[in-house]
C-alpha cells in the first residue's frame, strides 16, 4: 500500500463534502481530470511503460465511469493500444469526461458494448462504479463485472479499479453481489473503510492513494499501520525493576480449556509485564507452566483477591456455567485495568446484571486508569476496559445476528464500545478498534493463516500485558492488535503460513518485532 497523505478513513459521504467543498472553492480545477490522469500514470507503470500494450478500459454512467474515459484518452496518448467497454448511458455531466470521450473518439479509440473475447490484454481497468453503490449489480454491469474477474483468474491479467472495486461497499467493504476483484485499487481523496475489512480485504489488492491536490480534513477513522503504533511500542529504562511494569493477571481455563488460559499467559509474558500469574478455573491446577515455568500459577479465586495485580484479563477458555460468573463479578468488581474475552463477553450477553454493570459504568477508555492494583471506589472512575468479541460474540452482545454484524463492521464496533464504554476489537479480516468517543481504526496486518484456534486468546494476553504497563485502553489495543497481526504476517514470510499457523508461533514472532520496533530483522 501506498500513500502520500494521513492514513485517514473517510465514508462515502464524508468524501462528498470534500468534494463539494472543493467545487464551491476551486470550481476552475476539474478532479475528474486530476483522477483520470493519475489512473494513466499508475496504468503505465503496471504495463512496465510498454510502448504500445493493450489495455481494456470499462467505464461505467457515473463519475467513475468519467474518470475511466480522461484515464483511456490520456493512455492513448502515450501511445497505448486502449479498447473502451461503455456501459449504461454516457450522458457525460462533466466537462472532463466529455472532452475525454470526444479526443478518445478523435484518436479512432475503439469503443465496445461488451467485453472482447479472445484478445490479448495486458492491463484492465475498472470504471464501472464508484463509492455511490448501494445495491448488487445486475444486468450487463453485472456480466462485465463476472468476465472481467474470470479473465484475471484464467489468465493472470492485472486489475486496476478506479476508487473502489465495482460492486464494493465503500464503506462496509460488503461485496454487493458481484464485485471486481481487483490486483491494484486506485483510491482518491482519502482511504475508504471498505477497502481494509470484510470482503474489502479479498477484493481490493495493493491499494494506492491520491489526494489529487486536495489537503486532507479531520475525520474518526484510521488505518493501523507499523509508522502509527511505532511510537506506542513501551520504552524500558535502565533504573527499573520487575515492579516497574506491572503484574497480569489471567483468569480462565475451566475444565478441558485450560489450554487457551496458558496460551494467554505465555502470550503475556511475552510482552514486558513484570510478573504474569494465571488462575485457573479448573478443579486441577497444573503445578507448573514446563515451557515457561516462570509464570505463576494460582486457583482463580486466589489470584483475584491478589492486591498487586495491575492488569487482569478474563474469558479465554473460562465457560459460562459454574463458577464462571462468580469469577466474572470478582473480575468486574476489581476495577482494574480489564480485558474481557470470550466466555466473559457471553456471560455478558446473556446475563442482564453484567451488561447493566458495564452499560451504567460510565467508563473513559481513552484516559486509562492508574498502574497500580489499589483504585479509588469512586463509582464513576474511569476504567480501562477493552472488550474483544469475534462477530458471533459481538451479535450475542447486541442481540442482532452475525450477519447484521458483519454487514457493517464498523458501525457494529462503534455501538458495541459507545453501550459498554469500552475500548472494543471487533476481530476479523479487517480487525475494528474502536472507541466510545466515535474513533475508529481499521488493522491492516494479519493473514489467512490466523484463522485458527488460539489466537484470540494470544491476542488477550498481549492486550493485558500491555495495560499492566500503564499503557491506556486505546493504545493498548492498537498496538496490541497491529502486532498481533505483524506477527502472523512475519510467520507467513517465514514459510509458516497460511497453512497450520498457531498461536504459540505467533506469539515467539510477537516478541521479535516488539524488540526490532516492529521492523522484523530478517527483512
Amino acid at each position: 500500500m501506498t500513500s502520500n497523505a494521513s492514513l485517514a478513513l473517510y465514508t462515502s459521504n464524508e468524501i462528498r463534502v470534500i468534494e463539494q467543498t472543493h467545487a464551491r472553492k476551486s470550481p476552475r480545477v476539474s478532479l475528474m481530470l486530476r483522477a483520470g490522469n493519475a489512473v494513466a500514470k499508475l496504468a503505465l507503470t503496471l504495463v512496465k511503460k510498454k510502448k504500445s500494450a493493450s489495455i481494456l478500459v470499462l467505464a461505467g454512467s457515473g463519475n467513475n465511469g468519467g474518470d475511466a474515459w480522461v484515464a483511456a484518452a490520456a493512455l492513448k496518448r502515450a501511445g497505448q493500444r486502449v479498447t473502451v467497454v461503455a456501459l449504461g448511458d454516457n450522458k457525460f455531466a462533466d466537462a472532463a469526461s466529455r472532452n475525454a470521450h470526444a479526443a478518445f473518439v478523435r484518436a479512432k479509440g475503439q469503443v465496445v458494448n461488451e467485453l472482447p473475447k479472445d484478445e490479448d490484454i495486458d492491463l484492465i481497468i475498472d470504471g464501472v462504479f464508484g463509492i455511490g453503490l448501494a445495491r448488487a449489480p445486475a444486468g450487463a454491469f453485472a456480466a462485465a463485472i463476472a468476465g472481467v474477474n474470470q479473465l484475471h483468474a484464467a489468465r493472470g491479467i492485472p486489475v486496476l479499479a478506479i476508487d473502489i472495486p465495482s460492486g464494493l461497499s465503500a464503506d462496509t467493504g460488503i461485496a454487493l453481489g458481484t464485485a471486481i476483484v481487483a490486483t491494484h485499487t486506485l483510491t482518491f481523496l482519502g482511504f475508504k473503510p471498505g477497502l481494509f475489512t470484510s470482503d474489502g480485504k479479498d477484493h481490493a489488492g495493493e491499494v494506492h492513494l491520491d489526494m489529487l491536490g486536495v489537503m486532507p480534513v479531520a475525520c474518526n477513522g484510521a488505518l493501523l499501520l507499523a509508522d502509527s503504533v511505532r511510537p506506542l511500542v513501551p520504552q524500558r529504562r535502565n533504573h527499573s525493576h520487575k515492579g516497574t511494569y506491572g503484574n497480569v493477571g489471567i483468569i480462565g481455563g475451566a475444565e478441558g480449556m485450560v489450554g487457551a488460559a496458558v496460551l494467554a499467559a505465555r502470550a503475556a509474558l511475552y510482552m514486558g509485564p513484570g510478573k504474569v500469574f494465571l488462575g485457573i478455573a479448573a478443579k486441577e491446577t497444573p503445578p507448573f507452566d514446563p515451557l515457561n515455568p516462570e509464570l505463576m500459577i494460582r486457583k482463580a479465586d486466589e489470584l483475584l483477591a491478589d492486591d498487586s495485580l495491575t492488569a487482569l484479563a478474563i474469558g479465554t477458555g473460562l465457560g459460562i456455567d459454574k463458577s464462571a460468573p462468580r469469577l466474572l463479578a470478582a473480575a468486574l468488581a476489581r476495577r482494574l485495568p480489564l480485558v474481557l474475552d470470550a466466555d466473559a463477553l457471553n456471560l455478558i450477553a446473556g446475563t442482564a446484571s453484567f451488561a447493566g454493570l458495564l452499560a451504567s459504568a460510565g467508563a473513559n477508555p481513552s484516559t486509562g486508569a492508574p498502574s497500580r492494583a489499589k483504585m479509588p471506589e469512586t463509582p464513576r472512575q474511569a476504567w480501562s476496559l477493552v472488550m474483544t468479541p469475534h462477530p458471533g460474540e459481538a451479535a450475542r452482545l447486541l442481540n442482532v445476528t452475525v450477519a447484521q454484524v458483519e454487514q457493517d463492521r464498523v458501525t457494529s464496533a462503534l455501538a458495541l464500545a459507545r453501550r459498554f464504554h469500552a475500548v472494543v476489537v471487533l476481530k476479523g479480516a479487517g480487525t475494528i478498534v474502536a472507541a466510545a468517543d466515535g474513533r475508529y481504526f481499521i488493522n491492516t496486518s494479519g493473514n489467512p493463516g490466523m484463522a485458527s484456534g488460539g489466537m484470540g486468546d494470544a491476542l488477550s494476553g498481549m492486550l493485558a500485558a500491555f495495560l499492566a504497563q500503564g499503557m491506556v485502553a486505546l493504545d493498548a489495543a492498537r498496538l496490541a492488535v497491529y502486532l498481533h497481526g505483524a506477527a502472523a504476517d512475519a510467520c507467513m514470510a517465514h514459510g509458516m503460513a497460511p497453512h497450520g499457523l498457531t498461536a504459540s508461533e505467533v506469539i515467539f514472532e510477537a516478541r521479535t518485532l516488539l524488540n526490532a520496533g516492529l521492523e522484523h530483522p530478517d527483512h
